[in-house]
């Protein structure tokens, strides 16, 4: 009996793997079509905005912004930025150590709620995806599923709804603004910055120029 139970729980567990890996796989090559925190906030009776958008079809100035502002090694590491691991740790921050990968990885698979069981499932996708995605196609990913306002997600969206222009015409500035927000959308306005939201925009509007010429940006500009 205690041999059927375990070679259940392993074939569940195969099944399970070879899913994920099929999903991961899929979602490689067709636009994202929802997140579960989307759908959360569709049940919490949020408006929620949302459309895709090609990476070549937006402003060159969106992938650079967020890059700045969120993961500057994201074309250097693997999926963890162990420079900034360490770096947080050191100093206690609870914020700095996360990259695009990983947030890519909470905002589609998992939830935004901390713990350590999120964390271990972080661990386990985030290399499977650095494996199976490009760094391109985990950028673009990222700019479609983020949240920039209350319900809004993507860059298209945010871009046509906080600014009245495509994606695609998006400025440094206006793509540093929308980085600026990240990863607290619902504090942080795009529309009203506050003062300490527009000395970073002007911040990771810098940090995006500089990335572009010292060559930090090849992995998703070339």
């Amino acid at each position: 009996m205690r041999q059927t139970v375990k070679s259940f729980v392993l074939t569940v567990l195969l099944v399970l793997f070879v899913l994920v890996i099929a999903i991961i796989i899929l979602f490689r090559f067709i636009p994202i079509p929802t997140s579960p925190y989307m759908i959360l906030e569709t049940f919490r009776d949020e408006p929620v905005s949302y459309s895709w958008v090609n990476l070549e079809d937006m402003s060159a100035n969106l992938p650079l912004s967020v890059v700045a502002a969120e993961d500057v090694n994201f074309c250097n590491h693997w999926g963890f930025d162990v420079a900034a691991i360490r770096n947080a740790i050191e100093n206690g921050s609870k914020r700095g150590a996360s990259t695009i990968s990983q947030q890519v990885v909470k905002n589609l698979f998992l939830w935004h709620k901390r713990s350590w069981i999120r964390k271990f499932f972080e661990a386990i996708l985030t290399p499977m995806v650095e494996i199976f995605w490009s760094k391109k196609r985990i950028l673009e990913v990222y700019l479609n599923i983020a949240e920039f306002d209350h319900g809004i997600f993507g860059v298209e969206q945010a871009s046509r709804q906080l600014f009245g222009l495509s994606s695609n015409k998006i400025s440094l500035y206006q793509a540093a603004l929308l980085a600026s927000v990240l990863p607290n959308p619902k504090k942080r306005s795009v529309i009203d910055p506050s003062k300490f939201i527009q000395k970073r925009a002007l911040s990771i509007a810098d940090g995006a120029s500089t990335i572009l010429k010292d060559e930090r940006s090849d992995c998703f500009t070339d």
